[in-house]
């Protein structure tokens, strides 16, 4: 039986990767990201997203940096830019798809 938590939960986290590398070298704010998850996932929330993006900052692939206003700025480190280039192999936790056009 699929796990339909686990899929979207990864899912999620491959889009953040994502959303953070078309948004080198600046980074984003919260916002942005969330609206990027809200086209594929419309019930998304900012305490959802917050979650997956402790997540990749544990994992050192996201650097987060969180302001005294209470938002949440992210950026790309080394590894989450080349797990998005897919330069490096990609642990389990983030629904990256399978490299197809090598």
């Amino acid at each position: 039986m699929v796990d339909l938590v686990k899929v979207r939960r990864e899912d999620i986290r491959w889009q953040v990767l994502l959303t953070l590398n078309n948004a080198r070298p600046i980074g984003a704010y919260e916002e942005l990201v969330l609206s990027v998850i809200r086209a594929t996932y419309p019930d998304a929330t900012p305490l959802e997203l917050r979650r997956e993006l402790d997540y990749l900052a544990d994992r050192k692939l996201v650097d987060l940096r969180k302001e005294p206003s209470g938002r949440w700025f992210s950026d790309l480190t080394r590894y989450g830019t080349d797990i998005a280039e897919y330069t490096i192999d990609c642990d389990p936790g983030i629904a990256r798809p399978a490299k197809y056009w090598a």
